[in-house]
């Protein structure tokens, strides 16, 4: 009678300890719950950064449209020229 018990004893333990040991891996593991928030909490900024350069390339194309040879923008030229080359018109005023 003394060996079954200490049998039931022992196959309790490895039982509680493996179910300890799952539940663990199930919250802390590589797959767990936490890593899951993390993978999705970075998942959001990397969706906010991707539409921030979305909207930079789009902002970059109109510009480089505007300045194309098929289409000319004479006030985004002058503009360019002005913060880029330096260069300003005879009827302008240089205050210092």
């Amino acid at each position: 009678m003394q060996t079954s018990g200490i049998g039931f004893v022992i196959y309790t333990f490895v039982a509680v300890t493996l179910g300890l040991y799952f539940a663990y891996a199930a919250v802390q593991g590589d797959l767990g719950v936490l890593r899951r928030l993390e993978v999705q909490a970075e998942h959001a900024h990397l969706d906010e950064q991707r539409a921030a350069l979305k909207a930079q390339v789009e902002r970059l194309q109109n510009k480089t449209r505007r300045l194309s040879d098929d289409f000319l923008d004479l006030d985004l030229l002058d503009e360019r020229a002005r913060e880029v080359l330096g260069m300003m018109r005879p009827s302008d005023l240089v205050i210092r």
